[in-house]
């Protein structure tokens, strides 16, 4: 049965196809056409004067046939989008069971500590002296997320999970290039079982990437890591809690392995939601990890974004991390560098008559960066007969504590940072969100929230287990849990076919056929967020799908979902011949060119 728009109706081959509708809509599910389709090339939504002599100035890449833009009122937009969003499923909604993602539910409290005007207007070109308390804010979430993993050094900038594996990656590198092994030390070894990220960073800044066999067991184990060590080595990659939801117990064991041999230890901190306040990453011997704020500290994520991935490096590569840093000018403990005083200074420079503000600067005294003890120092070289050349340095706040240093080495001799991620400073927004996380959970609630993760996840693998097959045995699991389609076998039904029937059932499906090391791979993970209701609610709908896939019901999963505002899609052909542009049909095309 066709809709109104032409286009296969959702209704077709359920009981709901007995009672067709004109419109295509069923109560309150519409059926929403394209923009396209509302708007009218020949309506304008928005009237602006035209000028009087107008010179194109495109030359070739002039249009010269018009593109048939809808033209729509307010309403009809805003009820275009409204609609839209009816259709879609977000944490809002449901339970949102993809593994590996820490679907948790987004505090109304973070979103209106983020748009207070003093985080939410602000502008990166500001002087920081206004922005202090954005800065602050930085401090504080970087002072959390060290205590948090025991390591002593963070990079706030990257703005998502990939880009912080990039940090991370590139960190190493300065920190292996420093050392002089740069040509040499070139290799990083990936478990089988981490996520496609890590080889894909590893080789897009020059890393060869070696593999690491996954066991039958699910972890990664050091007897399959030692013969791989060597002088190239530069790094291993290992995500802990690994992908199939496990801890992985032998990852201290894997770093000293690692540190031996001149390698460093970089840990994929996507699932760090199932160990906050129970495990130090340092403690483990781990280098360098990116922290998803978007999923272990709840800053929103379900529409693509904006992610935010901090990067906690260990002492042997704080020296390389990115710039800028956030630097609390009254507490920097300072080294000598040239004269150790003002009068100092005033011998230095008495031939000359003159000296720079960055030579004032350059006596590192905590009291410059105060306007009364600039103006003081000032006062001190004019009454000597010196005069100070040039305004202060940019890196100076004259009238506040807090800012962003370019310049590392001119607190810290030993700083050799590679470089910038970012423009700017990272994703602000998501500081906020986070940080708001942080303290109204507290150390405690943190650790509560990790705990409540990891039994709500163990909850759905003790009441599926006898219906759905686990790869790695019963054994207790982290966040999430892993099933496998072995008990699939021999009923017709795959694992897109029953992740297609839940969505009928009123559920976004759960990751599929990942990791690749489980063949037909189901990964659930509920957060924290889930009441023991709302996990028996999923868990007796998943129960009632699986007795269903036994008995070979096999019309309830082929085709499905049935009631969604689509059918199936050819995810196959959208792949291999995908449409990216809209092109009308040929009625709104000779409207438009008309």
């Amino acid at each position: 049965m066709m809709n109104r728009q032409g286009r296969p109706s959702s209704t077709e081959g359920s009981v709901l196809a007995e009672h067709p509708t004109f419109t295509g809509n069923r109560a309150l599910a519409q059926e929403e056409p394209l923009l396209f389709e509302i708007g009218r090339a020949d309506v304008t939504g928005v009237d602006l004067d035209e000028p009087e002599a107008f010179t194109p100035r495109l030359g070739g890449l002039e249009r010269t046939v018009p593109i048939g833009l809808p033209g729509l009122s307010e309403p009809e937009t805003m009820r275009h989008y409204v609609r839209l969003s009816q259709q879609n499923y977000g944490i809002d909604t449901g339970l949102f069971p993809l593994g590996s993602c820490t679907m948790k539910h987004n505090a109304r409290l973070n979103e209106k500590m983020a748009r207070l005007p003093g985080f939410g207007d602000v502008h990166p070109l500001q002087p920081v002296s206004t922005v202090q308390g954005a800065l602050e804010l930085m401090a504080e979430l970087s002072r959390y997320l060290t205590e948090l993993t025991g390591m002593p050094a963070v990079a706030l900038q990257p703005k998502a999970g990939a880009h912080g594996e990039l940090c991370g990656l590139m960190a190493i590198k300065a920190a292996i290039a420093a050392r002089g092994e740069a040509e040499t030390r070139n290799v990083v070894l990936v478990p089988e079982s981490a996520h496609g990220t890590n080889p894909a960073t590893a080789a897009l800044i020059g890393f060869k990437v070696r593999s690491v066999p996954a066991r039958d067991d699910g972890w990664v184990h050091i007897a399959d890591v030692r013969p791989l060590l060597g002088p190239d080595i530069a790094a291993i990659m290992l995500t802990n809690p690994n992908t199939c939801g496990l801890f992985e117990p032998r990852a201290k064991m894997i770093a000293d392995a690692l540190h031996e041999c001149g390698g460093y230890f970089y840990c994929d901190g996507a699932n760090f939601n199932a160990i906050v306040g129970k495990v130090r990453p340092g403690d483990l011997g781990v280098d360098a990890m990116h922290i998803n704020l978007h999923k272990t500290f709840s800053t929103p994520h379900g529409g693509g974004g904006p992610g935010a991935g901090p990067v906690v490096l260990s002492e042997r590569l704080a020296p390389y991390a990115p710039v800028p840093f956030v630097v609390d000018v009254e507490e920097v403990s300072y080294k000598d560098a040239g004269p150790a005083s003002v009068s100092a200074l005033v011998e230095a420079a008495r031939g000359r008559g003159t000296v720079t503000s960055d030579e004032v600067l350059a006596l590192r005294k905590p009291e410059l960066f105060s306007k009364d003890g600039w103006d003081a120092a000032v006062a001190e070289l004019r009454a000597a007969g010196i005069e100070v050349t040039g305004d202060p340095s940019p890196l100076v706040v004259r009238h506040s504590s807090l800012d962003l240093i370019e310049d590392a080495a001119w607190y810290d001799e030993d700083a050799q940072p590679f470089g910038r991620m970012v423009a700017f400073h990272g994703q602000m927004g998501m500081f906020v969100r986070a940080l708001a996380y942080m303290l109204s959970h507290g150390a405690d609630g943190m650790r509560q929230a990790s705990e409540d993760a990891v039994l709500g996840a163990n909850y759905i693998r003790a009441s599926l287990s006898d219906l759905m097959s686990l790869p790695f045995g019963d054994k207790p699991c982290m966040h999430e849990v892993l099933f496998d389609d072995t008990w699939l076998a021999d009923t017709g039904v795959t694992t897109l076919d029953f992740a297609k029937a839940m969505i009928d059932e009123g559920y976004h499906p759960m990751t599929m056929y990942f990791p690749l090391v489980v063949h037909g791979a189901m990964l659930i993970e509920p957060t924290e967020s889930e009441s023991k209701a709302s996990l028996d609610l999923f868990i007796a709908a998943m129960r009632d799908l699986a007795m269903a896939a036994k008995a070979k019901q096999t019309e309830r999963f082929k085709g499905a979902p049935f009631h969604a505002p689509r059918r199936r899609l050819d995810e196959t052909g959208a792949a291999r011949k995908p449409v990216l542009r809209w092109t009308p049909p040929a009625p709104v095309a000779a409207q438009a060119a008309e």
